[in-house]
C-alpha cells in the first residue's frame, strides 16, 4: 500500500492506494507547531488495523511541517521507499515559468494528475487557503496560472475588519439579492468567487484557446462547482492521484 501525504496550509490530506485504487483517505488540520513524534502518532492512529504501508509519497506547502515530516520519515519509516516532491524530483512536468523553483509542489502534482486524467490543454482550479488556477499545456507542461485569496480567508478578513459583519456558513442563499446581512455575505462569497473563477477561466482560454477540461479540486470546491459555468469536472482526490503518479516515476517496483 502507498501512503500519500498532501500538506496544505489549512488541511493535510492522506490517501492510501492499492495500486491505482484509492481505498481510504483522511483529512486532518495542518499544525505547523506539530513535532515529528506528534505527527507519527496521528498517522499511526489513522492507519491502525489497516493494511501495511510499503511506500510513501509526500508534498507540502508548509516548510515547518515538511521539516518535521522529513524527521519523522527518517526516524520511523527509514526502511520504506519515500518520494518527496521538491525541486529535482522526477515528475515529467516541464515548468515553463520565470522561476520554476517558486512553484508549489502541489501545483506540479495537480498538473501531472490533470494531464493524466484529461489530457490537455486544461485548467486546474484548486480551492484551498488560496484559489489557484493552474494552466496545463497539451504536452503536460505547467504554463503558469493565477492565484487569488481563498474563500475562507477572505470572509475571515472581512469579518475581522468590518465591525458589523461576521463569519457566515458558506451555503447557497435564497437569492443573489440578500435580504439580510448573512444572506448578503453568502451571496457575495459564493457567487462572487464563482464569478471570479469564470472570469479568470475566460481570460485564460482567450489566450490559450479551447481546453479539454476545467477541473476543480480542494476542500471548498463542492461549494463553488454548482455555481460555476466554466468548471467541467470535480476531482476531490486529484492531488493524491498526482502523488501516486510521481511515486511511480521515481520508485522501481521490480
Amino acid at each position: 500500500m502507498l501512503l500519500d501525504i498532501d500538506v496544505g496550509n489549512t488541511n493535510t490530506v492522506l490517501g492510501l492506494f492499492d495500486c491505482e485504487f484509492l481505498v481510504s483517505s483522511w483529512i486532518i488540520k495542518t499544525d505547523a507547531r506539530s513535532t515529528a513524534d506528534e505527527i507519527v502518532l496521528t498517522f499511526r492512529g489513522l492507519l491502525a488495523g489497516g493494511p501495511e504501508v510499503d511506500g510513501i509519497a509526500l508534498c507540502s506547502t508548509v516548510p515547518a511541517v515538511l521539516r518535521e515530516l522529513r524527521l519523522m520519515l527518517s526516524r520511523y519509516y527509514a526502511d520504506l521507499p519515500t518520494v518527496i516532491v521538491e525541486p529535482g524530483t522526477k515528475t515529467g512536468v516541464p515548468v515553463l515559468t520565470d522561476n520554476p523553483k517558486e512553484v508549489g509542489a502541489d501545483r506540479i502534482v495537480n498538473t501531472i494528475a490533470a494531464h493524466h486524467e484529461f489530457g490537455g490543454p486544461c485548467i486546474v482550479v484548486d480551492f484551498g487557503t488560496s484559489t489557484n488556477l493552474d494552466v496545463v499545456s497539451a504536452k503536460g507542461e505547467f504554463l503558469g496560472g493565477a492565484l487569488a485569496p481563498g474563500i475562507e480567508i477572505s470572509i475571515e478578513a472581512l469579518a475581522a475588519r468590518a465591525a458589523q459583519l461576521r463569519k457566515v456558513e458558506l451555503v447557497r442563499p435564497r437569492s443573489a439579492i440578500g435580504k439580510n446581512t448573512v444572506e448578503a455575505l453568502q451571496s457575495g462569497a459564493l457567487y462572487g468567487f464563482a464569478g471570479q473563477v469564470d472570469g479568470l477561466v475566460d481570460r485564460i482560454t482567450d489566450e490559450l484557446g479551447p481546453v479539454t477540461a476545467v477541473i476543480a479540486t480542494g476542500g471548498l470546491a463542492p461549494i463553488v462547482v454548482p455555481e460555476s459555468r466554466t468548471i467541467t469536472h470535480h476531482e476531490p482526490d486529484l492531488t493524491l492521484v498526482g502523488l501516486r503518479l510521481v511515486y511511480d516515476k521515481n520508485v522501481d517496483h521490480d
